[in-house]
């Protein structure tokens, strides 16, 4: 630790989990507004709105990946045998 500086307390993983879920939501959020101001006629780039759309998808997708994954881990523990 540095002189000065606070000290950084890990946050739990659920507060990661809940800030990569609100990223997420935002950023279909930020999708979908562009998508509304394309078909309004807003000064919007057709190609920033695509990317926008594909970045969401994409972080959709990774999130989907995420809980299979964590579901997965759960049931396997969960069948463990004392």
């Amino acid at each position: 630790m540095l002189p000065g500086k606070p000290e950084e307390t890990p946050d739990s993983f659920g507060k990661f989990l809940l800030k990569g879920i609100q990223e997420v939501n935002q950023m279909q959020q930020d999708a979908d507004r562009a998508v509304e101001s394309l078909f309004t006629g807003g000064d919007v780039n057709p190609a920033e709105v695509l990317t926008a759309v594909q970045k969401a998808d994409m972080s959709f997708k990774m999130m989907l990946q995420v809980r299979n994954k964590m579901m997965q881990a759960y049931a396997e523990v969960k069948d463990i045998r004392i």
